[in-house]
């Protein structure tokens, strides 16, 4: 290996997690107002074994072969011309680039500076990219989209995973009344989180349990169960569905308009301001970070594996470098 290459983690068609694996590809170099980051670990999202797999952002990284991934922690190695935020030797954590390529699952990274946050000081780099775009799904959600209010009553939906236990802390930190839907086994983990009350979907419909809810955060969609629609259920009048995993279909938003709520898609966009605020509320123990399992980057396939078959408490890391 030469200092003008790097591993990373390659995939030259659409499968299934057989086909990631690792190659000496060219080190990128910052251009202006960027930074070069040494990743120290990689976290794993849904979105990545879907992209690989030929949909979710495959559309949008271009001809094969790529490299998936787009949450970072790591060390400032170099800046381009024009950064004053940052220096060689910061660490940092960030989402780079979503929707397009931030070819994460690598050794070296290239984004815009403002598009990263120094990373948070009571945690390490592995907990640290199990963080930006989990939390940032999250607060973009629950803050951003929804204004979420003290004393509301906000349902989250798949609450045990990377964005759910994200969400459930920010919804209760805000002073809303939080509604968790998870398996039984994750309850008690959910109320130390901060949920108000939990619904165990396999045995209950949760929309039977949970009603007149303000917000619903939906990180499970209509392709499973109808989760989106059944959601309506759950809301007042006036109330709001941000519906993330696959947006809002015209019969979705025709049934919400019948019904008398809201309902709105949603997409996370990088925010290296937010990753900062989200960063406090971590060292000021307002907010836990949960890895469950953590692989080595030759490892990205069985970590795909682990992700796909669910029932994952909170987020699965990639280690890079030590």
């Amino acid at each position: 290996m030469s200092a003008d290459t790097m591993r990373a983690v390659v995939q030259d068609t659409f499968g299934g997690p057989e086909v990631l694996r690792v190659q000496q590809v060219p080190r990128p170099v910052p251009l202006l107002t960027e930074v070069l980051v040494r990743v120290h670990a990689a976290g794993i999202n849904p979105v990545d074994w879907k992209t690989r797999g030929g949909t979710g952002m495959a559309g949008r990284l271009g001809e094969l072969p790529f490299t998936l991934g787009w949450d970072v922690s790591g060390v400032v190695e170099e800046v381009g011309f024009g950064v004053t935020t940052l220096e060689a030797g910061d660490e940092v954590y960030g989402m780079p680039w979503f929707p397009r390529a931030a070819n994460a699952y690598a050794e070296y990274v290239t984004a815009p500076a403002r598009q990263w946050a120094r990373r948070h000081a009571t945690v390490d780099h592995v907990h640290a990219a199990a963080v930006p775009l989990a939390a940032l799904t999250a607060w973009q959600a629950v803050v951003d989209t929804a204004d979420v209010q003290v004393g509301q009553r906000v349902l989250i939906t798949a609450a045990a995973g990377g964005v759910g236990h994200f969400a459930v802390q920010f919804a209760r930190h805000l002073g809303a009344h939080v509604i968790a839907t998870a398996g039984a086994a994750r309850h008690t983990w959910l109320k130390e989180l901060g949920a108000d009350e939990t619904i165990d979907y396999t045995t209950t419909r949760f929309e039977d349990a949970a009603q007149d809810a303000d917000v619903v955060i939906d990180l499970v969609g209509d392709a499973h169960d109808r989760t989106s629609t059944r959601s309506l259920k759950a809301l007042r009048p006036g109330g709001l569905l941000v519906a993330i995993p696959a947006g809002v279909s015209p019969e979705l938003a025709h049934a919400a308009e019948a019904a008398g709520v809201r309902v709105t898609p949603f997409l996370v966009e990088p925010d290296g301001p937010a990753l900062t605020t989200i960063a406090g509320l971590i060292d000021a123990g307002h907010v836990a970070v949960e890895v469950e399992e953590a692989f080595p980057l030759e490892q990205a396939g069985a970590a795909h594996a682990r992700g796909e078959a669910g029932r994952t408490r909170g987020k699965l890391v990639l280690t890079v470098t030590d």
